[in-house]
């Protein structure tokens, strides 16, 4: 089922370590799921490009999916996409989720195989677009990343589907404000939405309509260059999730 209008989950979360197992979906996932509208068994195809399409995280979000009644399935690109039809089955799905790791290369990787022009389609057909860390990044014009090494650096590159860049794991990695004030205030970034981690920020279209979290005590926030040339950050409270 497509949503209402096409919608973007862009993320710092959306796991949590469960009593028994090695993987569950925390809030962020389920409210990408309620998102979508679905009234039946939700379809989730997970993509792990950023972290190479490792199979034994594969597993952990196909177990994940299990414990509550997700129907998962992985496009894999290493060493080949594992479907025919990449376009028709994204279009098939609920929700798309996007998995963290290195930005810069999935990016690269998508380009090579379509994807930058196959998820505008996605995306505007109405499949929830989904993700966490390089899994948010990704939608957004650019942000930051560590996809060259740990020093920070910015991507600018991303599929721009939202006209914003994007900072993620913004109260868990030290370097992630100072870095997104500098390359606000240098013009490297524009407009720069910004998450702690268990934080999502929901778009409509392209319009920002509400900043969700998985836990107490987190925030979301909006960068932009102030008139005198600094970075200016305004915070937005998320709305809590149930539990």
């Amino acid at each position: 089922m497509a949503a209402d209008s096409p919608t973007i989950l862009a993320t710092s979360g959306g796991y949590v370590r469960p009593e028994r197992g090695d993987l569950a979906f925390a809030g962020l996932v389920h409210h990408a799921v309620e998102l979508s509208g679905t009234t039946s068994r939700p379809k989730i195809c997970h993509l792990g490009t950023a972290g190479g399409d490792q199979r034994s995280f594969n597993a952990m979000v196909s177990d994940a999916g299990a414990a509550v009644g997700f129907d998962v399935t992985h496009l894999n690109l290493f060493p080949m996409p594992t479907v025919d039809d990449i376009e028709g089955h994204l279009l098939d799905q609920d929700v798309v989720w996007v998995n963290g790791g290195s930005v810069a290369n999935l990016l690269a990787v998508w380009r090579v195989h379509g994807l930058n022009e196959i998820f505008r389609r996605v995306w505007e057909a109405g499949v929830v677009l989904a993700g966490v860390s390089a899994g948010s990044v990704c939608w957004y014009r650019g942000g930051t990343t560590d996809s060259f090494g740990p020093e920070l650096r910015p991507v600018t590159n991303g599929l721009a589907l939202l006209p914003y860049d994007n900072g993620v794991h913004y109260d868990t990695e030290a370097r992630r404000r100072p870095t997104v004030h500098r390359l606000v205030a240098d013009g490297t970034l524009g407009e720069t939405h910004c998450t702690d981690d268990n934080v999502g920020l929901v778009y409509r279209g392209t319009e920002l309509v509400e900043a969700v979290a998985e836990a107490d005590g987190k925030g979301a926030y909006i960068v932009t260059k102030g008139e005198d040339g600094t970075a200016v950050e305004e915070r937005l409270e998320p709305r809590r999730l149930p539990r």
